[in-house]
């Protein structure tokens, strides 16, 4: 499956977290910035990404904090760095039973990439 194919799949398969976050990010809702969500860069789709700010905000699961999840998240950042983007990386349960606290981190960062 190609990456758009992918990112398409992605949208429309949302999990519970990306449903909240993405409720809270769309539409410019914060500090105006303008996100999509499930974005192709590179060789990977990030789950959210605000290009004029150059961000990146992933959502992991528990399979995450596993040795090869850890890894291949490392890898990850790693490329979506080399392509200029800041990554944020927030567990799924932070979003669902601390959802004021992630976006205010997402907004701090924000801030700090406005002009």
């Amino acid at each position: 499956m190609n990456r758009t194919a992918m990112a398409r799949r992605l949208r429309r398969d949302q999990t519970d977290a990306e449903r909240l976050l993405w409720s809270a990010l769309r539409g410019r809702r914060l500090e105006g910035f303008k996100f999509r969500r499930q974005v192709p860069i590179d060789r990977y789709v990030a789950d959210f990404a605000c290009l004029d700010a150059r961000l990146v905000v992933e959502l992991d699961g528990g399979q995450h904090a596993e040795d090869v999840g850890r890894a291949y998240d490392a890898a990850r950042t790693e490329v979506l760095e080399a392509c200029g983007f800041f990554v944020l990386r927030f567990w799924n349960d932070a979003v669902r039973y601390e959802l004021d606290g992630v976006v205010d981190e997402i907004a701090s960062v924000l801030r700090a990439a406005r002009p």
